[in-house]
Protein backbone atom coordinates (compact mmCIF):
# COMPACT_ATOMS: atom_id res chain seq x y z
CA UNK A 1 0.00 0.00 0.00
CA UNK A 2 2.91 1.96 -0.44
CA UNK A 3 2.27 3.80 -3.79
CA UNK A 4 -1.34 4.26 -2.12
CA UNK A 5 -1.80 8.40 -1.18
CA UNK A 6 -5.89 7.83 -0.86
CA UNK A 7 -8.78 5.62 -1.59
CA UNK A 8 -11.87 6.71 -3.29
CA UNK A 9 -15.45 4.92 -2.44
CA UNK A 10 -18.28 5.78 -4.57
CA UNK A 11 -21.21 6.34 -2.32
CA UNK A 12 -24.48 5.77 -3.57
CA UNK A 13 -26.54 8.11 -1.12
CA UNK A 14 -25.15 11.13 0.93
CA UNK A 15 -28.64 12.20 1.86
CA UNK A 16 -28.85 16.04 2.62
CA UNK A 17 -25.82 15.70 4.72
CA UNK A 18 -23.35 14.94 2.24
CA UNK A 19 -23.31 17.89 -0.98
CA UNK A 20 -19.60 17.44 -1.38
CA UNK A 21 -16.93 14.55 -1.20
CA UNK A 22 -15.46 14.42 2.25
CA UNK A 23 -12.70 12.83 4.15
CA UNK A 24 -14.40 9.50 5.88
CA UNK A 25 -13.88 9.33 9.82
CA UNK A 26 -16.07 7.45 12.27
CA UNK A 27 -18.49 10.60 12.53
CA UNK A 28 -18.88 9.68 8.31
CA UNK A 29 -19.33 5.87 8.75
CA UNK A 30 -22.07 6.23 11.44
CA UNK A 31 -23.84 8.89 8.65
CA UNK A 32 -23.58 6.75 5.96
CA UNK A 33 -25.33 3.92 7.75
CA UNK A 34 -27.77 6.43 8.66
CA UNK A 35 -28.85 6.83 5.08
CA UNK A 36 -29.22 3.22 4.97
CA UNK A 37 -32.74 3.61 4.51
CA UNK A 38 -32.69 5.47 1.43
CA UNK A 39 -30.16 2.70 -0.31
CA UNK A 40 -30.53 -0.03 1.66
CA UNK A 41 -28.79 -2.33 -1.45
CA UNK A 42 -25.99 0.10 -2.05
CA UNK A 43 -24.55 1.62 1.49
CA UNK A 44 -24.05 -1.33 3.11
CA UNK A 45 -21.58 -2.20 0.66
CA UNK A 46 -20.43 0.76 0.43
CA UNK A 47 -19.78 0.86 4.23
CA UNK A 48 -18.22 -2.70 3.77
CA UNK A 49 -15.74 -1.51 1.13
CA UNK A 50 -14.44 1.32 3.56
CA UNK A 51 -14.21 -1.42 6.18
CA UNK A 52 -11.87 -3.61 4.34
CA UNK A 53 -9.83 -0.92 3.73
CA UNK A 54 -9.59 0.31 7.15
CA UNK A 55 -8.59 -3.20 8.24
CA UNK A 56 -5.56 -3.54 6.00
CA UNK A 57 -4.35 -0.19 5.32
CA UNK A 58 -5.66 1.99 8.89
CA UNK A 59 -3.22 5.07 7.77
CA UNK A 60 -4.25 5.71 4.03
CA UNK A 61 -6.91 8.72 4.02
CA UNK A 62 -10.41 7.60 2.35
CA UNK A 63 -13.00 9.59 0.78
CA UNK A 64 -16.44 9.13 -0.07
CA UNK A 65 -17.49 10.35 -3.08
CA UNK A 66 -21.51 10.55 -3.14
CA UNK A 67 -23.54 9.78 -6.45
CA UNK A 68 -26.31 12.23 -4.98
CA UNK A 69 -24.22 15.47 -4.39
CA UNK A 70 -23.73 16.89 -7.92
CA UNK A 71 -27.62 17.02 -7.67
CA UNK A 72 -27.23 19.33 -3.95
CA UNK A 73 -27.98 22.68 -6.12
CA UNK A 74 -31.28 21.57 -7.09
CA UNK A 75 -34.04 24.47 -5.71
CA UNK A 76 -36.33 23.38 -3.47
CA UNK A 77 -39.20 23.16 -6.22
CA UNK A 78 -37.41 20.75 -7.78
CA UNK A 79 -36.96 18.61 -5.17
CA UNK A 80 -39.69 18.39 -3.28
CA UNK A 81 -42.60 16.07 -4.16
CA UNK A 82 -46.56 17.17 -3.82
CA UNK A 83 -47.04 15.15 -0.59
CA UNK A 84 -47.91 15.66 2.67
CA UNK A 85 -45.01 18.23 3.46
CA UNK A 86 -44.36 16.44 7.17
CA UNK A 87 -43.13 13.24 4.78
CA UNK A 88 -40.35 15.08 4.02
CA UNK A 89 -39.67 16.80 7.35
CA UNK A 90 -39.67 13.43 9.11
CA UNK A 91 -38.32 10.99 6.52
CA UNK A 92 -36.51 13.14 3.79
CA UNK A 93 -39.19 12.16 1.14
CA UNK A 94 -37.67 14.42 -1.38
CA UNK A 95 -35.71 14.41 -5.27
CA UNK A 96 -31.83 13.39 -4.35
CA UNK A 97 -31.07 12.32 -8.26
CA UNK A 98 -28.39 9.73 -8.85
CA UNK A 99 -25.27 9.32 -11.34
CA UNK A 100 -23.65 12.66 -10.02
CA UNK A 101 -20.07 11.39 -10.45
CA UNK A 102 -21.00 11.06 -14.48
CA UNK A 103 -23.05 13.83 -14.73
CA UNK A 104 -20.27 15.88 -13.31
CA UNK A 105 -17.69 14.77 -15.27
CA UNK A 106 -20.01 15.01 -18.89
CA UNK A 107 -19.86 18.90 -17.74
CA UNK A 108 -16.36 19.51 -17.43
CA UNK A 109 -15.46 17.46 -20.75
CA UNK A 110 -18.34 19.30 -22.35
CA UNK A 111 -17.46 22.74 -21.63
CA UNK A 112 -13.89 21.90 -23.17
CA UNK A 113 -15.62 20.38 -26.08
CA UNK A 114 -17.70 23.49 -26.09
CA UNK A 115 -14.93 26.25 -25.89
CA UNK A 116 -16.77 27.66 -22.63
CA UNK A 117 -16.39 28.07 -18.93
CA UNK A 118 -18.35 24.97 -16.99
CA UNK A 119 -20.09 27.94 -15.18
CA UNK A 120 -21.44 29.46 -18.55
CA UNK A 121 -22.24 26.08 -19.56
CA UNK A 122 -26.41 24.84 -20.20
CA UNK A 123 -26.67 21.43 -21.35
CA UNK A 124 -28.75 18.37 -21.16
CA UNK A 125 -26.84 15.31 -20.51
CA UNK A 126 -28.07 11.89 -21.15
CA UNK A 127 -26.54 8.93 -18.99
CA UNK A 128 -28.19 5.66 -20.69
CA UNK A 129 -27.08 2.42 -19.73
CA UNK A 130 -29.16 -0.28 -18.34
CA UNK A 131 -29.52 2.98 -15.31
CA UNK A 132 -30.52 5.64 -17.10
CA UNK A 133 -31.09 8.98 -15.84
CA UNK A 134 -30.83 12.93 -17.14
CA UNK A 135 -29.84 15.83 -16.03
CA UNK A 136 -30.35 19.70 -16.45
CA UNK A 137 -27.50 21.67 -16.13
CA UNK A 138 -27.75 25.32 -16.04
CA UNK A 139 -24.66 27.63 -15.99
CA UNK A 140 -23.05 24.59 -14.36
CA UNK A 141 -24.74 23.22 -11.99
CA UNK A 142 -27.66 20.38 -11.71
CA UNK A 143 -31.34 22.12 -11.90
CA UNK A 144 -33.18 18.81 -12.69
CA UNK A 145 -32.67 15.80 -12.98
CA UNK A 146 -34.72 12.44 -13.92
CA UNK A 147 -33.83 9.92 -10.90
CA UNK A 148 -35.73 11.08 -7.72
CA UNK A 149 -36.24 9.26 -4.06
CA UNK A 150 -34.56 6.27 -5.69
CA UNK A 151 -33.04 5.61 -9.21
CA UNK A 152 -36.69 4.15 -10.27
CA UNK A 153 -38.09 7.25 -11.04
CA UNK A 154 -37.51 9.16 -14.61
CA UNK A 155 -36.37 7.52 -17.81
CA UNK A 156 -37.23 4.23 -19.44
CA UNK A 157 -34.26 1.80 -18.25
CA UNK A 158 -33.36 -2.17 -18.83
CA UNK A 159 -35.49 -3.34 -15.67
CA UNK A 160 -36.55 -0.23 -14.27
CA UNK A 161 -40.21 1.16 -15.33
CA UNK A 162 -39.29 4.73 -14.94
CA UNK A 163 -42.48 6.91 -14.58
CA UNK A 164 -45.09 5.46 -13.83
CA UNK A 165 -48.95 6.63 -12.60
CA UNK A 166 -48.05 5.68 -8.73
CA UNK A 167 -51.93 4.31 -8.32
CA UNK A 168 -50.58 1.47 -10.43
CA UNK A 169 -48.60 0.44 -7.68
CA UNK A 170 -51.66 -0.15 -5.36
CA UNK A 171 -53.40 -1.47 -8.10
CA UNK A 172 -51.05 -4.42 -9.27
CA UNK A 173 -50.30 -4.93 -5.32
CA UNK A 174 -53.86 -5.54 -4.70
CA UNK A 175 -55.35 -7.28 -8.03
CA UNK A 176 -51.88 -9.78 -7.71
CA UNK A 177 -52.22 -10.16 -4.04
CA UNK A 178 -48.03 -8.73 -4.15
CA UNK A 179 -46.04 -8.10 -1.05
CA UNK A 180 -44.32 -4.85 -0.89
CA UNK A 181 -40.73 -6.99 -1.71
CA UNK A 182 -42.83 -8.31 -4.74
CA UNK A 183 -43.70 -5.05 -6.37
CA UNK A 184 -40.51 -3.65 -5.75
CA UNK A 185 -39.42 -6.64 -8.07
CA UNK A 186 -41.67 -6.18 -10.53
CA UNK A 187 -41.07 -2.49 -11.14
CA UNK A 188 -37.15 -2.48 -10.33
CA UNK A 189 -36.05 -6.06 -12.28
CA UNK A 190 -39.10 -6.96 -14.18
CA UNK A 191 -40.21 -4.23 -16.28
CA UNK A 192 -38.68 -1.16 -18.39
CA UNK A 193 -37.42 -2.91 -22.11
CA UNK A 194 -37.17 -6.39 -20.02
CA UNK A 195 -40.83 -6.16 -19.37
CA UNK A 196 -41.88 -4.72 -22.73
CA UNK A 197 -40.20 -6.99 -25.16
CA UNK A 198 -37.98 -9.84 -23.07
CA UNK A 199 -34.73 -8.52 -23.67
CA UNK A 200 -32.57 -5.42 -22.15
CA UNK A 201 -29.94 -5.13 -23.99
CA UNK A 202 -30.59 -2.39 -26.64
CA UNK A 203 -27.66 -3.91 -29.36
CA UNK A 204 -30.14 -7.26 -29.24
CA UNK A 205 -33.29 -5.70 -29.01
CA UNK A 206 -32.01 -3.63 -31.92
CA UNK A 207 -31.39 -6.54 -34.07
CA UNK A 208 -34.69 -7.93 -33.52
CA UNK A 209 -37.59 -6.99 -36.56
CA UNK A 210 -40.84 -8.11 -34.18
CA UNK A 211 -43.58 -4.91 -33.37
CA UNK A 212 -42.49 -5.34 -29.26
CA UNK A 213 -38.98 -4.88 -30.05
CA UNK A 214 -39.88 -1.94 -32.29
CA UNK A 215 -42.03 -0.88 -29.30
CA UNK A 216 -39.98 -0.86 -26.37
CA UNK A 217 -37.04 0.93 -28.54
CA UNK A 218 -40.32 4.06 -29.51
CA UNK A 219 -41.12 4.25 -25.80
CA UNK A 220 -37.63 4.72 -24.88
CA UNK A 221 -36.47 7.04 -27.08
CA UNK A 222 -39.95 8.98 -26.42
CA UNK A 223 -39.30 9.43 -22.94
CA UNK A 224 -36.12 10.76 -22.96
CA UNK A 225 -37.98 13.58 -25.48
CA UNK A 226 -39.79 14.14 -23.41
CA UNK A 227 -37.27 15.15 -20.88
CA UNK A 228 -35.17 16.86 -23.00
CA UNK A 229 -38.60 19.07 -24.10
CA UNK A 230 -39.26 19.97 -20.59
CA UNK A 231 -35.40 20.40 -19.79
CA UNK A 232 -35.49 23.31 -22.52
CA UNK A 233 -37.88 25.08 -21.07
CA UNK A 234 -35.82 24.94 -18.40
CA UNK A 235 -32.66 26.32 -19.56
CA UNK A 236 -34.32 28.53 -22.09
CA UNK A 237 -30.61 28.42 -23.66
CA UNK A 238 -29.45 24.63 -24.36
CA UNK A 239 -25.57 24.62 -25.85
CA UNK A 240 -25.17 21.06 -26.21
CA UNK A 241 -27.11 17.62 -25.53
CA UNK A 242 -24.37 15.27 -24.47
CA UNK A 243 -25.20 11.38 -24.82
CA UNK A 244 -23.25 8.99 -23.03
CA UNK A 245 -23.06 5.59 -21.04
CA UNK A 246 -23.13 2.05 -22.53
CA UNK A 247 -26.42 3.21 -25.10
CA UNK A 248 -25.72 6.79 -24.83
CA UNK A 249 -22.14 5.97 -26.16
CA UNK A 250 -22.85 3.15 -28.30
CA UNK A 251 -26.70 3.24 -30.04
CA UNK A 252 -26.10 5.45 -33.26
CA UNK A 253 -29.77 4.38 -33.85
CA UNK A 254 -30.68 5.55 -30.31
CA UNK A 255 -29.12 8.83 -30.78
CA UNK A 256 -30.51 9.33 -33.78
CA UNK A 257 -34.04 8.47 -32.80
CA UNK A 258 -33.63 10.94 -30.17
CA UNK A 259 -32.38 13.85 -32.21
CA UNK A 260 -35.26 13.08 -35.21
CA UNK A 261 -37.03 15.79 -33.85
CA UNK A 262 -38.18 19.49 -35.55
CA UNK A 263 -37.22 21.49 -32.28
CA UNK A 264 -34.31 18.93 -31.11
CA UNK A 265 -32.43 18.39 -33.87
CA UNK A 266 -31.25 22.10 -34.15
CA UNK A 267 -29.65 21.77 -30.63
CA UNK A 268 -25.47 20.12 -30.94
CA UNK A 269 -25.06 16.57 -29.79
CA UNK A 270 -22.15 15.63 -28.12
CA UNK A 271 -21.22 11.71 -27.41
CA UNK A 272 -18.63 11.87 -24.64
CA UNK A 273 -17.40 8.31 -22.93
CA UNK A 274 -18.12 9.01 -19.14
CA UNK A 275 -15.24 8.20 -16.66
CA UNK A 276 -16.93 8.01 -12.88
CA UNK A 277 -13.44 6.20 -11.98
CA UNK A 278 -11.63 9.27 -13.03
CA UNK A 279 -14.30 11.82 -11.61
CA UNK A 280 -14.18 9.95 -8.29
CA UNK A 281 -10.26 10.08 -8.04
CA UNK A 282 -10.15 13.77 -8.94
CA UNK A 283 -12.88 14.67 -6.31
CA UNK A 284 -10.10 13.17 -4.09
CA UNK A 285 -7.25 14.65 -4.89
CA UNK A 286 -9.77 18.03 -4.25
CA UNK A 287 -10.39 16.86 -0.55
CA UNK A 288 -6.89 16.06 0.02
CA UNK A 289 -5.90 19.42 -1.58
CA UNK A 290 -8.07 20.97 1.41
CA UNK A 291 -6.14 19.19 4.11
Amino acid sequence: FADIDAVGHRVVHGGEKFINSTLIDDDVIEDIKDLIPLAPLHNPANLEGIKVVRQYAPNIPQIAVFDTAFHASLKKEAYIYALEYELYEKYQIRRYGFHGTSHAYLLQKAAVMLGKKVQDTNIITLHLGNGASACAIKNGKSCDTSMGFTPLEGLVMGTRCGDIDPAIVLFVQKELNLSADEVDTLLNKKSGLLGLCGENDVQTIEQRSDARAKLALDIMVRRIQKYIGAYMVLLEDVDAIVFSGGIGENSQYVRDAVMDNSIIKNIKSLVIQTDEELQIANECLEVLNWL
